[in-house]
C-alpha cells in the first residue's frame, strides 16, 4: 500500500506560490515522492505571503505538505546538469513560469525529452503555452475576471466582486493532479508515451460555465451578475432566521421543491400557475424567495434545519470558521487533522480527500523548511560527494 496509490512516483515541483504547487501537493497527499525545487536563499514566494504567526507564514505547512526542499539554480549550467539527472529518475515535472522560460534557459521540453524520454510535463500559466496572450503575466484573480467569473458575481447596482481567496488557483490545482495521473495512467497501463500538457489559470473556471455558453450561444444572454444562485433553480438563495443566523437553501427539482411545499404547508403552491414548474418559479423569482424567506424568519436555525431534513429539502447553515472546527461532520470525516510542526508545536490543517479505501493518502511531513532535504537528494538521487555539494552551495548553485 505504502503510502498511497502514487507511491513510486517521483514529481519534480518546479512551480511557486499556489496552482500548479496545490497540484503537486494533492498528488503528495497520495504516495508520490514530490520534489520541491527552489531558488538557493529565497525560495518559493508564497514563503513569505501571509497569515502569519510572528515570523512563521501559516499557509506554507498544508500547502507544501508532504514534499521535500532542493534548493537548486536552474539559470546556471550547472544547475541545469543536476535538474537533467533528476528528470532521468523521475515520473513528471511540474512548472508554472511564463511560457518560453524554460526554453530560455536551455531546459525546454525537448531538452527534457532527452534526459529522459518518458517524463511528463505539466505547464500551468495565465493564458496558456499559445496564442495571443502566452506571454502575458498571469496571476490567479486577473485569470479569475478574464474566465467570466468575476462578471458574475456581486450586485448590479455595485461593481463585480472578485473571490475572497485563491479560487482558480485552487481549482487549477485540481486539474495539475487530474491531468497528471491521467498521463500518468496513459504512459504506464496504456504502454503509450511522456506528454506535455498545457493548462491556462482561467481555463479552469471556464470549463465550468458551460450554462453561460450555452445561454449565449442558444438564447443571445449576457448573464449579468447577482447575488446567489440565480436563473437556475427557484427557490433559491440566502435566508435569514429568527435567531439570526444566515442559512442557504436551493430547490435544483421540482420534486425537491414539492418536498419544500409540504414542510412549509404550502402544498397549494404544487397547483398554482405561478409556483407549480422550477421554469414558472424562476419567472417569478422574487416572489417566490419572499415566500421562502417569510417562513425561514419564523425558525431557529437549529430548529429550521432539523425540519428540513426530516423532509430531505436542502439546507446548510452559512458556517464561519469557528462553525466549521466545533462541526460533527467535520471531525467525522477528519476534515481538520492535527499536524506536528517543528517550531509552532501542534497545528491544524485540511486532511485528505478523497477517501480511498484500499489506498489511503497520509501526510508525512509539513511544508519544508528552504533547502531542507537538498544535501540528501544530492546524495542519495544524484549521487554528489560531501564536497561537491559544498563547492555548489559555496557558488550559490544549491
Amino acid at each position: 500500500m505504502g503510502f498511497g496509490p502514487l507511491t513510486g512516483i517521483r514529481i519534480l515541483d518546479l512551480s511557486t506560490m499556489i496552482a500548479a504547487p496545490f497540484g503537486a501537493t494533492l498528488l503528495g497527499d497520495f504516495g508520490a515522492d514530490v520534489i520541491k525545487v527552489e531558488m538557493p536563499n529565497r525560495g518559493d514566494s508564497l514563503r513569505s505571503m501571509g497569515p502569519f504567526k510572528e515570523s512563521e507564514p501559516l499557509r506554507w505547512p498544508a500547502l507544501a505538505r508532504n514534499k521535500k526542499s532542493l534548493t537548486l539554480d536552474l539559470h546556471t549550467s550547472e544547475g541545469q546538469v543536476i535538474l537533467k539527472k533528476l528528470v532521468a529518475q523521475s515520473d513528471v515535472v511540474i512548472e508554472n513560469f511564463r511560457p518560453g522560460t524554460l526554453e530560455k534557459w536551455g531546459i525546454g521540453y525537448d531538452v527534457l525529452k532527452e534526459a529522459n524520454p518518458e517524463i511528463i510535463l505539466m505547464r500551468v500559466s495565465g493564458y496558456g503555452q499559445t496564442g495571443p496572450y502566452a506571454e502575458k503575466a498571469g496571476f490567479g484573480t486577473p485569470a479569475t475576471a478574464f474566465s467570466g467569473f468575476t462578471y458574475l458575481h456581486g450586485y448590479t447596482d455595485r461593481p463585480p466582486i472578485s473571490p475572497s481567496f485563491s479560487l482558480v488557483d485552487y481549482i487549477t490545482g485540481v486539474y495539475v493532479a487530474f491531468a497528471t495521473t491521467a498521463a500518468l495512467y496513459y504512459r504506464d497501463a496504456k504502454d503509450g508515451n511522456g506528454q506535455m500538457i498545457d493548462m491556462g489559470l482561467y481555463e479552469s473556471v471556464f470549463r465550468m460555465m458551460e450554462f453561460l455558453v450555452a445561454d449565449y450561444d442558444q438564447n443571445d444572454i449576457i448573464k449579468e451578475r447577482s447575488p446567489g444562485l440565480s436563473g437556475h433553480s427557484s427557490p433559491a438563495g440566502t435566508f435569514q432566521t429568527k435567531d439570526g443566523h444566515w442559512i442557504v437553501l436551493v430547490t435544483s427539482s421540482d420534486r425537491t421543491f414539492e418536498r419544500l411545499a409540504k414542510a412549509m404547508n404550502r402544498e397549494d403552491m404544487l397547483s398554482d400557475e405561478k409556483f407549480y414548474t422550477n421554469k414558472v418559479r424562476l419567472e417569478n423569482f422574487n416572489l417566490t424567495n419572499g415566500i421562502v424567506a417569510d417562513f425561514v424568519k419564523k425558525w431557529d436555525r437549529d430548529e429550521l434545519q432539523a425540519l428540513l431534513d426530516e423532509f430531505g429539502v436542502p439546507i446548510s447553515p452559512i458556517n464561519s470558521i469557528k462553525d466549521i472546527f466545533e462541526n460533527p461532520q467535520f471531525k467525522s470525516r477528519e476534515n481538520i487533522v492535527e499536524i506536528d510542526h517543528p517550531r509552532l508545536g501542534s497545528i491544524k490543517m485540511p486532511g485528505i480527500v478523497p477517501k480511498f479505501s484500499e489506498t489511503p493518502g497520509t501526510i508525512r511531513n509539513v511544508g519544508p523548511d528552504l533547502s531542507e532535504h537538498t544535501d540528501e537528494i544530492l546524495k542519495d538521487l544524484v549521487g554528489l560527494s560531501d564536497m561537491e555539494i559544498k563547492n555548489l552551495k559555496d557558488k550559490n548553485i544549491v
